[in-house]
């Protein structure tokens, strides 16, 4: 079946508190898609945000981000009380200013906790019976507190970071109400979260989401399965993950979080996967699973090196992994996020798993006809995009694209100007053969490059971008309700 897409994470949603949230904006925002014929709302990993505020460094794969919970929904139900003017107030509505965000937002949240804790103490403990992962996220959350907020493996208390029995009782006494705390944000996301995807399901609307293949170095999946990381005694990676120089930086880019003991997994039947995978299904119904060429070969760094120039090919586990997971996960639709070294390894393992891989148009115009970007070389079995939360947007490409590769363009989709390209890039997807299309919400609106989600590579300045209330108009809901229909998609 032909559908369509918009990619638009929660945070970028223009929510009252600095921050795109699970409240009211998000409900419109299923409405808008319904409306405007999209069937498809594709976010970033929902998880709590690491190094850089970036949703690919979370602290965990399981958890949902707290700055993510709607306050007013919260005090809609009962559940919390405040004045507007508690509520963070931003300067700018078109940027999350993290900092004090996390500050307000947390102080709004603890006066629910000691507001309402109690009285959902039969849902939370259901909650926590339900997910075995929550305990010891809340407790890696409370110590990263109670020691400065340094790396795990940095922790003062050495017998802690190796999870000695002793020193999980200690703890668990001493952080107890932290703890418990942190479950109940957990217990909030998950409410929240699950309401929203009722919604949009009863709409017709798809929830896609993103999982990184790679968890962060100071994660509680490292502290809680070091097993299954390639990691020294004290809890450091050897080699960390990344991959080699390209066209687009000559040092290559160095991710740095810890590789998989593969072979190790595969003795224990991918028995963390499945349930990672499990997690997935719950929460989306569709994924896509970032860095899928890692699982055919993945690049391996020595740990400490300055960059990513002097790293190997390693094979991947390969149809053994995913033999697991198509056996024990059922309810879920997957993408492979196939670019980058896509060598024949890759291919036979895509094909062989079946799953639409992608294809991004921004790409297709920096060499011939020759390119796989390039829009006349897709096939239905794709998910095609203008381009991703890692690209520029698509207007921002064309006013700075090379004189040739504008043109190119400009040839191809029948447009005459870099003003014009945001909605000729649209269309010509829409039309195109790609069973399923995405669209940054960004190109929707035709935003230049300052609306740009993330420059890979990079620290600071990223994952920032919001919607400006009022973006949502009639007008562009007609719009896209035409160009949906003409282009047969459903």
């Amino acid at each position: 079946m032909r559908t369509s897409g918009i990619l638009m994470h929660i945070s970028s949603l223009p929510s009252p508190g600095g921050i795109g949230s699970l409240g009211e904006e998000a409900y419109r925002f299923a409405d808008f898609l319904q409306s405007a014929g999209f069937r498809i709302w594709q976010v970033l990993p929902i998880g709590p945000t690491g190094y850089g505020e970036s949703p690919y460094q979370s602290s965990s794969v399981f958890a949902g981000n707290p700055l993510l919970i709607s306050c007013r929904t919260l005090r809609d139900e009962k559940l919390l009380d405040y004045m507007d003017s508690e509520e963070y107030r931003p300067k700018t509505d078109d940027a999350v200013a993290y900092d004090e965000v996390r500050k307000n937002k947390d102080m709004l949240l603890r006066r629910c906790f000691s507001q309402s804790a109690y009285r959902l103490r039969g849902p939370i403990d259901e909650f926590r019976n339900d997910n075995p992962w929550v305990d010891d996220f809340a407790l890696f959350t409370a110590l990263k507190a109670h020691f400065g907020g340094v790396m795990f493996s940095q922790w003062p208390d050495a017998r802690i970071v190796h999870r000695k029995k002793d020193a999980l009782e200690k703890y668990r006494t001493l952080l107890a109400r932290e703890i418990e705390y942190h479950v109940f944000c957990q217990y909030l996301f998950r409410r929240q979260w699950f309401a929203l995807k009722k919604y949009c399901n009863e709409r017709n609307i798809s929830l896609f989401g993103d999982m990184p293949i790679y968890v962060a170095e100071d994660s509680a999946d490292t502290w809680t399965h070091p097993e299954i990381f390639q990691l020294d005694r004290n809890r450091i990676p050897k080699r960390v993950a990344g991959v080699p120089p390209d066209y687009f930086s000559a040092d290559g880019q160095l991710w740095g979080n810890p590789l998989y003991r593969w072979h190790y997994l595969g003795r224990h039947h991918y028995g963390w996967w499945v349930e990672r995978m499990k997690g997935m299904a719950s929460l989306y119904d569709m994924v896509r699973i970032d860095h899928f060429i890692g699982f055919a070969n993945y690049y391996s760094v020595k740990h400490g090196m300055p960059n990513a120039r002097k790293g190997r090919w390693v094979i991947g586990p390969g149809k053994k992994l995913f033999m697991v997971l198509n056996r024990e996960i059922s309810g879920i639709r997957i993408i492979a996020e196939d670019l980058g070294c896509v060598n024949d390894r890759v291919r036979r393992l895509l094909d062989w798993c079946g799953y639409p891989g992608m294809k991004v148009l921004t790409f297709g115009f920096d060499s011939d006809e020759s390119n796989p970007h390039f829009i006349g070389n897709y096939r239905e079995n794709s998910v095609a995009y203008t381009g991703t939360h890692d690209n520029d947007t698509t207007l921002g490409w064309a006013e700075k694209a090379s004189p040739e590769a504008l043109a190119f363009a400009e040839k191809t989709l029948h447009f005459a100007s870099p003003q014009e390209a945001p909605e000729a890039f649209i269309r010509a997807l829409l039309d195109g053969p790609c069973d399923t299309v995405v669209i940054p919400m960004q190109d929707v609106l035709g935003l230049d490059g300052s609306a740009r989600m993330n420059f890979p590579g990079t620290i600071g300045g990223n994952w920032l971008w919001r919607m400006k209330p009022g973006a949502l108009t009639d007008d562009l809901s007609m719009k896209y309700f035409k160009l949906n229909k003409s282009s047969r998609r459903k």
